[in-house]
């Protein structure tokens, strides 16, 4: 069975004794009763592989498992998962970027991480956080991270309840989750970007890739340094990073948008809005421009497939009608930010194995 950020925040506040939380990892109990999670945005098992053998403090970690990013392999998507426990399909934040339903006409496209004030992100996303039942309990939730996102509509989403302590450079993330740890029954959870916003404006393994893995070291020395004595630290990440090869803009001259009435997702997975009746059409159009370089699945299909995990039914209209997922290297570029997305150069969304496996390391202090 797949294990994907869901099962292992469920499993770090079973540890800590989480009424109602189950423990797929199997973790033991930590007599410390104190349990830090670093997030590492798009630090893939690849990345791992490949460069963490020079890297003087990551390598020293044990390397407890590989899990899986969720489908989409996207930040909105995973880290709903580690802040709720739940399959997206339960939470419902299905995409980075996906239709509101009932929104008017035309209905309109939430991106999750930009959000858009009309949607309220407390009704949007409805469950209970991790962070919420466990501060309920007893159990000191932290949260630790840059100033910019405390109060953004994505947070309220996915990662409410938690203390928000907003920081600005890595001493301050150490700093921070020490404070946050300071006595028993206790969970703070570290959350840093770099290598992401690297891997998107360079590429996986550029010199500036490189650099921002330099940086996750140098703040794993400093957590290492200053988290008490008790502490358990996790590290993981939401999703990998793919470098793009080809592309096609959709739109452009093609007539890849006929008889689509909306389109979401991102350039490694579309999620196309149509009309029932056109749908056939659509699917086949697609296939017959862009073959083997893409995979058209019905909603139901993809349903069907487990995509998504357990789906509420108040969520299934969020997915597309059709679900286009590139396979390869290759990237769904929409016409309006051409420029923008041909200029990144690694991207994520898809069910590549360099997108989609991440890795779990562990130290106990």
């Amino acid at each position: 069975m797949t294990q994907t950020l869901a099962e292992l925040s469920q499993s770090i506040f079973a540890t800590l004794g989480l009424a109602g939380s189950e423990n797929p990892l199997g973790f033991a109990g930590n007599e410390g009763q104190r349990e830090c999670l670093l997030l590492v945005d798009a630090l893939g098992k690849n990345a791992i592989d490949e460069f963490g053998s020079k890297l003087k403090t990551l390598k020293e970690l044990e390397y407890k498992a590989t899990l899986s990013a969720t489908f989409p392999s996207t930040t909105a998507t995973s880290l709903t998962s580690l802040g709720t426990g739940l399959s997206p399909g339960l939470h419902g934040m299905v995409g980075y970027t996906m239709r509101v339903p009932h929104s008017g006409t035309p209905e309109r496209i939430l991106n999750a991480l930009k959000w858009d004030e009309r949607v309220d992100p407390y009704i949007f996303q409805p469950n209970k956080t991790l962070f919420e039942r466990a501060n309920e309990a007893g159990i000191r939730s932290s949260h630790i991270s840059a100033k910019r996102y405390a109060d953004t509509g994505f947070t309220k989403a996915a990662l409410r309840g938690g203390i928000y302590v907003g920081v600005n450079n890595l001493e301050e993330l150490a700093s921070g989750a020490s404070a946050a740890l300071k006595d028993p029954n206790s969970f703070a959870y570290v959350y840093l970007n770099d290598v992401d916003e690297a891997s998107h404006g360079s590429g996986f393994g550029s010199d500036k890739f490189v650099a921002a893995l330099e940086k996750v070291d140098r703040l794993i020395e400093l957590l290492l340094r200053h988290l008490p004595k008790g502490t358990r630290l996790w590290i993981s990440s939401d999703h990998g990073m793919i470098n793009r090869g080809e592309f096609v803009v959709i739109g452009k001259d093609n007539d890849l948008l006929k008889e689509v009435n909306l389109m979401a997702g991102e350039p490694r997975v579309r999620y196309l809005y149509v009309d029932e009746d056109k749908c056939e059409a659509v699917r086949s159009r697609w296939e017959g421009e862009l073959g083997e370089s893409v995979t058209v699945l019905t909603r139901a299909e993809a349903l069907s497939q487990g995509l998504f995990g357990q789906v509420r039914d108040s969520v299934v209209e969020r997915i597309g009608d059709l679900v286009v997922i590139a396979q390869g290297d290759f990237i769904l570029v929409e016409k309006e930010r051409e420029a923008q997305q041909c200029a990144m150069v690694g991207h994520h969304g898809g069910t590549t194995s360099q997108e989609c496996e991440i890795p779990l390391l562990t130290r106990s202090l």
